[in-house]
């Protein structure tokens, strides 16, 4: 796997991750999450003192270099009376420091500072002016020089017990320079504060994404309804269609039985039917695949459909359409209308021995468009046919699908005799 591609990898998986502690955190509460912060901030007080997070560091002071620089130009004496550290060159920059049971007393260039129970002092120091030397008696010469030799003497015994202290003195300062100093290591001490300011940012994360989490929740409802409401509109055609295919062959077989009648009986009237068949169905086939249409095209489908009836029944059937062409461009559901027409003749004027008048008619009420068929047959629910009522419960159903409660079916009686159908809907014109 390339460099890029291992990246890419990381990412992902820290973004997963970060979405999974995200998603963890709005879905506890804040009284658990608050909880679980004081938790947390008592565990990092506890683990800040424990090793990974405090340790020793060892770390080695080497001063070889001093040690050689303060044996070649110090001259230190270590007696009864204290130690005291003198330059061995006159001009040396080195200070003249005595250390006894009094204090501390550091002499430099004209000045002296003594540390001591009183505290610190500085003072100046005068140069010693040199006094004169006596004459000597010959006596006095002979006793000088005699001492001076024991003098000498005493000199140098000191000198090699001076050297000898100052080498272990200086051996014993670069032994001290040379010792292991112990650093205290304490990273702990910044945990507490680590934990806290994790705590903060889990608790603004914890209110950002919950906006996030409650927005996707309404996103994915609305994405439900929607769906839901995609499925009823299929629902809804799928039924219309049914109910399509219902109406559609009901009068095509009549029709067709007719046709078949005539050819024996009469076939000029059978030939005129069969014409009038044709038109009808070069008017109906495309309303039917549609679900939606206009007054006017359900019209082009009813006038040849009356046709065929008037050849079938003769005088006993005196048909009448009467609505005013401006209504033609209004909105109508297909093939309700066709319906309607052909209900009342079936079961209102085809019962009834000398047949009836049919009327369809369309008017505006109240920004409602209403479009009525009307009989003088039988009544209604009054022939002895075999009819179920399928039609007009086709027909509320695909009004309820299509238009909801805005649309109604209306069956009432007509004067003198017979009914009266309405179909009620929204008053549209595209």
């Amino acid at each position: 796997m390339s460099l890029t591609g291992s990246a890419k990898a990381f990412g992902a998986g820290v973004a997963a991750l970060f979405r999974r502690y995200a998603e963890w955190l709005v879905a506890i509460s804040w009284k658990r999450f608050i909880l679980l912060s004081l938790v947390l901030l008592i565990v990092a007080g506890i683990l800040s003192g424990l090793p990974p997070f405090t340790w020793d560091l060892v770390e080695p002071k080497i001063v070889q270099s001093k040690r050689a620089r303060a044996s070649s130009d110090v001259d230190v004496t270590v007696d009864d009376h204290g130690v005291r550290i003198k330059p061995k060159r006159g001009g040396s920059q080195t200070p003249d420091i005595v250390i006894d049971e009094h204090g501390v007393q550091i002499r430099r260039r004209g000045e002296e500072i003594i540390v001591d129970q009183h505290g610190v002092q500085r003072r100046s120091v005068p140069a010693k002016p040199k006094a004169p030397t006596p004459p000597r008696l010959p006596e006095e010469e002979d006793d000088a020089e005699a001492m001076a030799e024991a003098q000498r003497d005493l000199t140098q015994d000191s000198s090699s017990l001076a050297q000898e202290i100052r080498r272990e003195i200086v051996a014993a300062i670069g032994e001290m320079g040379e010792r292991e100093r112990i650093v205290h290591v304490r990273l702990g001490d910044y945990l507490p504060q680590v934990a806290f300011l994790f705590i903060l940012l889990s608790a603004a994360l914890k209110i950002a994404y919950a906006g996030r989490v409650k927005a996707e929740a309404k996103a994915a409802e609305a994405q439900g309804v929607a769906d839901a409401e995609s499925l009823k509109r299929q629902l809804a055609e799928a039924k219309m269609a049914a109910m399509q295919a219902q109406i559609e062959p009901h009068f095509l077989f009549n029709t067709l039985a007719s046709i078949d009648h005539l050819i024996e009986t009469d076939p000029p009237r059978a030939s005129q039917m069969q014409k009038n068949l044709i038109a009808l169905l070069r008017a109906s086939m495309p309303a039917m695949r549609q679900s939606d249409t206009n007054l006017g095209r359900e019209l082009e489908v009813v006038r040849p459909y009356l046709e065929i009836l008037k050849v079938r029944m003769g005088e006993r059937l005196q048909a009448q359409l009467s609505m005013p062409e401006g209504l033609y461009s209004a909105d109508f559901p297909p093939m309700m209308l066709q319906s309607l027409v052909e209900n009342a003749i079936k079961h209102g004027l085809e019962p009834k021995a000398e047949g009836g008048a049919l009327s369809v008619s369309a008017e505006v009420v109240h920004g409602k468009l209403a479009v009525t068929v009307a009989d003088t047959g039988v009544g209604f629910a009054r022939a002895a046919t075999a009819g179920t009522g399928m039609g007009l419960q086709n027909i509320r159903e695909r009004l309820k699908l299509i238009y909801g409660d805005a649309a109604e079916l209306r069956i009432a009686e007509n004067t003198p005799s017979g009914t009266r159908v309405s179909i009620v809907v929204p008053y549209k014109v595209k």
